[in-house]
């Protein structure tokens, strides 16, 4: 099984958002022992970068991706991947360009806490304990 990570499960363990931070923290800690199981978006990391800087500091920020990129690799996007994201017919363009990344990484999911954005997505979207379970049970592979 292959995932890819939304931008706002990364941002909410980095800022620590309550509810929210506790389901992805614990997918990320299960991914980090299961390296090459996830994906993320190319722009998901600069969006990343400048929404989590101003709270935790460049250096934070950075540290955080330089951490991530140990067990979760970048989606190899090309510009098929943008011309795709552009026919989508989804209401926020990052969301398509973020189902584009999913496809071009053969993701069998896109993790997040915005389901309702991915309602037209032609990958599944899950919230982070949703794809935890999935990934724990015995058959996941």
């Amino acid at each position: 099984m292959n995932l890819l990570l939304d931008t706002d499960v990364l941002i909410d363990v980095a800022l620590d958002r309550s509810p929210h931070a506790q389901p992805g923290a614990e997918l990320l800690d299960f991914l980090e022992r299961r390296p090459g199981t996830a994906h993320v978006a190319w722009h998901s990391i600069s969006n990343f970068y400048y929404i989590v800087r101003p709270s935790r500091g460049g250096q934070a920020a950075k540290h955080f991706v330089l951490e991530l990129a140990r067990f979760v690799e970048v989606a190899p996007t090309t510009t098929q991947s943008l011309l795709y994201a552009c026919q989508l017919e989804m209401g926020d363009f990052e969301d398509a360009m973020q189902v584009a990344a999913a496809i071009a990484c053969e993701a069998n999911m896109i993790v997040t806490r915005n389901l309702r954005d991915y309602a037209k997505s032609p990958i599944r979207a899950v919230e982070p304990l949703t794809a935890l379970a999935e990934l724990s049970e015995p058959d996941a592979g």
